[in-house]
This record gives structure tokens, C-alpha cells and sequence, in this order.
């Protein structure tokens, strides 16, 4: 065991505190290669991460960069430096600590590359950039160990995948560095500490006491959850007297829209007049500093808030969660459980509620996998091209660089560990001209090769260009909101440009909690004014629509086996009972599709499971197979759990829609000239270089940069529709928004044994999916008829008034 300087040891004794074994642990392993610590919430991950740099620093004979702490948040930087100050202060400890983020002023930014704190706290991008520049073998040269924070976060992302290239990078310039990850919710050790370590070598895995388990249940409300839905406002009541019950609770939501609509009803029931905040990503930077500086102080006894707060953040006296909607994805819910309760070896406690009557049979799936200690998560698979198309330029402005040393550093990162070499001189070839059908334009002849083999900028003004479009975030464009009062009128957060570009004056919609008019755009500004008297038009923020992960969904499957549903409330259990009873309830390994008449019309409802977008996805397909059939479909609706489509003709065999070639011969055209494939290579081609989207002084409009990707995308598309960019886009495409992967695995799953059941009237399960807002119009040699029932007479049909 080795020795923590004395020093260190009387500050925990001072405090009545003691080591704890997984601290010492990693204070034992500090001169390991790369080590992961697996520990809960509260368990002083953070110092057990630093206490190596610490004791090492405590002598005193480092000058320069000593440690990085790299971590997916701004505000996880900050608040990490605010908490490592204390023991470096009250220590007396001689150590310059600071950070570096997107707010970090100009200034101060050029003095650390000069002259370089011993402990940076800064986040992938910022330490993507801090590699581009020629200095970086002189800044990082005494660099010692890198502490990548809450890794399982970025494992999840292309951000991650840039941050390992980033640490490849590192590599290469100090050998002896060594890697230290840090989490509390992982689902596979094995495949973090293979993403954290240089390949091939081994990372120690370290397991800390997990701490007794989570005291989480469902809400009890007076009133039902609704058949369909996703505000949960019917639980308003409720979760205000939890708020007066607890001194700090923070409420998840799984969308930014959710959010502001959930704020704004609870503001308007909070009659006590308690203190709530609300924090997202769209908010304006100084509002959200201002809740976080009020969550430290403990002035909030609640805030609404989103993922911007999933991360480990210590805000003190946060005793209760609440999770808003169906979590969707376990191990998010155990993060976010994480939140309250910040204390080792204290029980976290939080509250699931469900905001339709589906999402109440979700949640106790959910609460059944948490206490299974049964965490979900997909692989993420290869290293995703359009990232390396960016390295490999990054690599170039720091200077001119051997492409084979180059792939023989990218290959030590854990995403792109197999990358061939046929691939990367692809990607070269494409940094260097634009590729075949682009090499005629000057604009994308970007590197050329010298006489010594080396590659290097054709220009060496191009590297400014290169460091300003650093980054895999591709958020939709966003315009500041400003009240209308002058020019420098206050900013109150961002909406999309796609919203903004809908709204004309007089609309009023939600942001920051409040409801605002819209009165004009100026400048790439909108202006408002306050408006509390008018119902708000929703402003759909780009908030993640997170679709079931697959093991929620087989945990569902396995609910709708049992005999009887003791677990469930009462009016749940009768809604599936009562859907045995008229038809089947979905089974594992087999596809549930029912059809029947309603409203003068032939619905179809397959039972797939396979997660949003899938199941959206799904519905694009089946809806072009009927038509290709002669069955006439007219539109569709999709959820994380079916697809309902409503036509003229009933479906008589439902197994030739589901030929998994005929399947994907109709994606490949469908997707061939359809908007997902151009949005999708409007986000890649922008990683990967072609399309920039910041220049010197200004920022190219979402508009603009639609327009010039789309004429990208259709030119590739008619002379080179194999070009490295066109890959990159399918690849995408097929593993994001569309996620066929799923459908296939779907299909496989239950290879023919697809149950047809013809109805005569709507089934209690489809039910909920004909009160879903938002149906998609199918084009075609029919029109869709609306559906325009009203949903007490909907329900009665399917029997569910219970």
C-alpha cells in the first residue's frame, strides 16, 4: 500500500473523514497505464481521480501541465475546480488550478498556452483545439496523467470518440502518460475501459462498494395518468407537495419542450409562491449560471431541468428526484437517481411519473431493472469516419505530419482500433482534394504532399478555419431571444431557426418559464415582449426524443407474459387484461398486428417495440409496401412500442411486408432522396470538413448551410455516389435517426412467426396511438380523411372506460 503524503492524510482527518478503500486503491495503481473507477454517486470519485496529482504536485518540483481533467460539461468543469480549491488551499498546497472551456475569455486562453496551470479542467473540444496548434509539443510537454470524468457519458457520442483521438494525440507526445477514468453508471466495464485505454493495452478495472440500493417508486396522484401524452400535468399536485416535503428537488424531463411546459404549469399552481428554477441547454448562459449559483446556495427548493443536470455535478442539498415520463433508457435513470442524496453510502431517493397510461407500465419495468441492478446500453461500434476526417485535419494544422505515423496513431484509440488502412487513405484523400467528383474546385484542395512524403495545408491560413469549425455538437441552428426594449435588450435563451422561422408577430410561446410575443427577427435576433395573459404556442426546443432502449423494451414483453399484474395499479392491469381478453397481448419472438375498422377506415397496428425511431422508420417503409400492394394506406403514427396505419383497404397477409429484403431495397430508395439522408449529410459533411460553418467574423445561417449541402448532396449523389462522404452519411443515417438496425434485429427476432388478428373494432393497446398528436400524411393515390372523433367516444369503442 502505498503512502499518502501526511499533509493530505490530516486534511481528511481534520474533516472526520477517512480514506476510502477505492481511493486508496487508486492511489496505490497511480503509475498504471490506465485505470476505470466504477463508484457510486458520493463515493469521491473526483479526489480518489486526483489524489495521485495531488501528492505528486505536493512536492513541489513539477513546473507546467501536470493533469488534465477533461469533462463532457462546462458547468462540471467549473464546479470541479470550485471543490478541488478547497483541499488545494486549506493544504496549503503550492498548485495553480484553472479552466478551460468555450467561456474561458481570449486572454486568459492565450496565457495558458503560454504558461500552463499544473491542473486544467477543460472539456473534448476545447482540448481538441488546445492539439491544433504548433505549440502543443512545448504546452504538454510535462504532462503527466488525464482524468476523462463521467466517461460513460461521452462513450455514448462522437464527442468521445473525438476525445480519444485527442488523447492518441497526447500520447504520442508524452509516452508515459497515463489515463484515469471516472463513473458511477456503466452496463459494460469491459467495453469503457477498452475506449480509455491506448491500444493494445490493458486498462485496470476498479469497482468501488456501490452503496446500498436507490429508494425509488412511482408517484401515487389522485388523478389517472392520461391514454396518451407526455406533459404528465395531471400530476402537478402532487409533485408540488413532494417540494414542500423535501429541501431541494431536482425534476428531469426527457425534452427541452417538456421542460418549459411542465415549469410553466407548476409555476402557475405554485400558490406558496416556493422558489423554482428551471435549467437546459437552451437557455441563456448567464440564466443558467444564475440557477446553478442559487442551487449551491440552496436558495431552490426545486428545479426543472433536463440532461443538462444528468451529470455529477454536486449541488448539495438535493434530497428527492423526480423523473417526469418514462425514463426510456435505465441507466440514464440511474444517473439522474444519482443526483439526490450526493453523500456516500446514503440511499438516493426519487420518484418515477409517468405521464400517459403506457408509460406507467414502462416506469415499473424501469423500477424492476434498477433494483435487478440491470443497466441497459447498445455497443456504439466503430469509430464514425467523418470524426477521423476532422482529426486528420486538426493533425495538419498543428503542423505537417507523416501519414503513416498518423494511422499508426489513430488505430491506439479504442473507436477506431480496426480501422483499415484503405479506410484513412480515403479519408486523407478526401482532406486533401474533396475526393473524386470534388478535386476540380480549389476551395477543398486543403493538403499536398511534399517532396519528403510529409503532408501539409496547402494554405497555412487555413488553419484558423479548420480550429474555428472544431467540434461534433450539431445542434440545430438557434437564434437568441431578446426582449424588445433596445438593441442590447436581455437574451432569455435560443429557439431553432426552423421555430423561429414559423412564428409571425403576435404568436407567443414559452421560453425560460415565461410566455413571450413574438414581434419580430432583426439582425438574426427575435425580439419579444413579455405576454402572461395569452396561451403560449410551444416552441419545440431541440430537446432529445430518447426511444426505448431494447432491453426496457424485452422487460415489457416479459411483463405482458405474467398471468396477472399485481405490480401495476388497478386501472392499468384491467386495460392489458381487457386487451387479452379482445386480442393478444405483444409476445417475445412473435409480432402482434392487428387490424380493424374505425371511423369509416382500415387500421393496421404492429406491435414492434423497437424504439421511436425505428418504429417511425418502420412506418415509412410499411407504408410504401401497402402502396407498391394496392392496400391504399393514407398515414401513420408511431410510439417506442407500435406503429398504427390507417388506409382504405383492409390487410388480409401481413407477412409480405415484413421480407426484410423487400424491406431494405425500400429504405435504400426511400432514402436516397429523402430529407433524413440530406440532414444527416449536413451534420457529417460539416464534421468532416466540407462544409463550414464558422468563418472569420461571421457564422453561416442554417439556410445557408442547408442550401450548400444540399447541392453538395445531390452532386455526390449523381457523379460519385460511392465518395467517402456518401458512405459516411448511409452509416449515419442507418444508426441514427432511422436505427433499421433495430427493425432488423426485430425481424430476426421473430423470423416469421407474425400473428395477424383481424378485429372488429379498435383494440384497447392501439387505442392511446389514435390520441397521439401529429399523425404523418402518406402521399399517394389516396388522401387522408381526419380522424376527428372525439377521444371519450374513441375510448368507449375500445371498451376503455374503465
Amino acid at each position: 500500500m502505498s503512502q499518502i503524503p501526511p499533509a493530505i492524510q490530516t486534511w481528511f482527518s481534520t474533516r472526520g473523514w477517512s480514506i476510502h478503500p477505492h481511493q486508496q486503491d487508486m492511489f496505490d495503481r497511480a503509475q498504471d497505464p490506465a485505470t476505470l473507477l466504477i463508484a457510486p454517486t458520493g463515493g469521491g470519485k473526483t479526489m480518489a481521480g486526483f489524489l495521485p496529482t495531488l501528492a505528486e504536485l505536493e512536492a513541489g518540483d513539477h513546473h507546467g501541465l501536470h493533469t488534465l481533467y477533461v469533462s463532457p460539461l462546462k458547468a462540471l468543469a467549473a464546479d470541479i475546480k470550485r471543490n478541488l480549491r478547497t483541499p488545494v488551499d486549506e493544504i496549503g498546497l503550492p498548485i495553480r488550478i484553472e479552466d478551460r472551456t468555450g467561456d474561458t475569455s481570449a486572454t486568459q486562453k492565450k496565457r495558458q498556452r503560454a504558461d500552463p496551470p499544473h491542473i486544467l479542467l477543460t472539456t473534448p473540444e476545447s482540448l481538441t483545439l488546445l492539439t491544433s496548434y504548433e505549440d502543443a509539443p512545448r504546452m504538454f510537454a510535462g504532462l503527466q496523467r488525464v482524468v476523462v470524468d463521467e466517461i460513460h457519458a461521452l462513450a455514448e457520442s462522437k464527442r468521445g470518440d473525438q476525445l480519444m483521438l485527442a488523447l492518441a494525440r497526447l500520447q504520442a507526445l508524452c509516452p508515459n502518460l497515463r489515463r484515469v477514468g471516472l463513473s458511477a453508471t456503466v452496463e459494460d466495464p469491459d467495453a469503457i475501459a477498452r475506449l480509455l485505454a491506448r491500444h493494445p493495452d490493458p486498462c485496470d478495472i476498479l469497482l468501488a462498494d456501490p452503496g446500498p440500493d436507490p429508494d425509488i417508486t412511482m408517484l401515487e396522484t389522485e388523478d389517472m395518468p392520461p391514454w396518451s401524452g407526455g406533459g404528465a400535468a395531471y400530476a402537478i399536485p402532487a409533485v408540488l407537495e413532494q417540494i414542500r416535503r423535501h429541501n431541494t428537488t431536482l425534476i428531469f424531463h426527457n425534452t427541452r419542450a417538456q421542460a418549459e411546459i411542465f415549469f410553466h404549469n407548476l409555476w402557475l399552481a405554485n400558490d406558496e409562491g416556493l422558489p423554482i428554477g428551471i435549467h437546459h441547454g437552451s437557455l441563456d448562459r448567464q440564466q443558467r449560471e444564475r440557477v446553478e449559483a442559487a442551487m449551491v446556495r440552496g436558495d431552490l427548493r426545486a428545479i426543472v431541468c433536463t440532461g443538462s443536470l444528468d451529470l455529477g455535478i454536486d449541488w448539495g442539498d438535493v434530497d428527492l428526484v423526480i423523473q417526469i415520463g418514462a425514463p426510456k433508457n435505465v441507466k440514464r435513470l440511474v444517473q439522474r437517481i444519482g443526483r439526490a442524496n450526493h453523500r456516500y453510502n446514503a440511499p438516493s431517493k426519487a420518484l418515477l411519473v409517468p405521464a400517459n397510461r403506457f408509460e406507467v407500465v414502462e416506469c415499473v419495468a424501469a423500477l424492476e431493472a434498477v433494483k435487478a441492478h440491470d443497466l441497459d446500453g447498445d455497443p456504439r461500434g466503430r469509430g464514425p469516419r467523418d470524426v477521423l476526417c476532422q482529426h486528420i485535419l486538426i493533425a495538419a494544422a498543428a503542423g505537417p505530419f507523416d501519414a503513416d505515423d498518423l494511422y499508426a496513431q489513430m488505430t491506439t484509440a479504442g473507436p477506431f482500433a480496426d480501422l483499415t488502412r484503405a479506410e484513412f487513405n480515403d479519408c486523407l484523400s478526401f482532406c486533401a482534394t474533396g475526393g473524386y467528383a470534388l478535386r476540380a474546385y480549389d476551395r477543398w484542395q486543403r493538403l499536398q504532399q511534399r517532396p519528403d512524403g510529409q503532408w501539409q495545408l496547402r494554405d497555412p491560413r487555413a488553419a484558423a478555419r479548420i480550429r474555428m469549425n472544431i467540434g461534433t455538437i450539431q445542434d440545430s441552428d438557434t437564434l437568441k431571444v431578446r426582449l424588445k426594449r433596445n438593441r442590447g435588450g436581455k437574451p432569455l435563451g435560443e429557439i431553432e431557426e426552423g421555430f423561429a422561422a414559423s412564428l409571425t408577430p403576435g404568436d407567443t410561446f414559452l421560453i425560460g418559464g415565461q410566455i413571450v410575443r413574438y414581434e419580430g427577427l432583426r439582425e438574426m435576433t427575435v425580439e419579444v415582449t413579455r405576454r402572461a395573459d395569452k396561451k403560449p404556442k410551444i416552441a419545440t426546443f431541440m430537446g432529445t426524443k430518447f426511444a426505448t432502449s431494447t432491453q426496457l423494451s424485452a422487460r415489457i414483453l416479459d411483463m405482458f407474459a405474467q398471468d396477472s399484474w399485481p405490480q401495476l395499479p388497478r386501472h392499468t392491469a384491467e386495460w392489458l387484461a381487457l386487451q387479452r381478453e379482445v386480442s393478444h397481448l405483444p409476445q417475445r419472438g412473435r409480432l402482434l398486428v392487428e387490424s380493424f375498422p374505425h371511423d369509416g377506415q382500415e387500421h393496421v397496428c404492429v406491435y414492434g417495440f423497437a424504439g421511436r425511431n425505428a418504429m417511425q422508420t418502420l412506418g415509412l417503409l410499411l407504408t410504401k409496401r401497402m402502396e407498391e400492394t394496392g392496400l391504399h394506406p393514407l398515414g401513420f403514427v408511431s410510439t417506442d412500442y407500435a406503429t398504427l396505419i390507417w388506409g382504405l383497404d383492409a390487410l388480409a397477409d401481413a407477412a409480405p411486408l415484413f421480407a426484410i429484403d423487400a424491406l431494405r431495397e425500400g429504405l435504400d430508395s426511400w432514402l436516397a432522396g429523402n430529407a433524413v439522408m440530406k440532414r444527416t449529410f449536413r451534420a457529417s459533411a460539416t464534421i468532416a470538413g466540407l462544409i463550414e460553418r464558422n468563418m472569420a467574423g461571421q457564422r453561416k445561417s442554417g439556410r445557408q448551410a442547408t442550401f450548400s449541402s444540399d447541392i453538395l448532396y445531390d452532386t455526390l449523389l449523381k457523379y460519385d455516389p460511392n465518395h467517402v462522404l456518401m458512405q459516411i452519411t448511409r452509416d449515419e443515417a442507418m444508426r441514427g435517426l432511422v436505427d433499421f438496425g433495430r427493425i432488423e434485429e426485430m425481424i430476426a427476432r421473430v423470423d416469421d412467426r407474425i400473428d395477424l388478428v383481424r378485429l372488429d373494432r379498435i383494440t384497447p393497446l392501439a387505442a392511446p396511438l389514435l390520441l397521439e398528436v401529429g399523425k404523418v400524411p402518406v402521399k399517394g393515390s389516396a388522401e387522408e380523411r381526419l380522424l376527428t372523433e372525439e377521444s371519450t367516444r374513441l375510448l368507449a369503442e375500445a371498451g376503455l372506460m374503465l
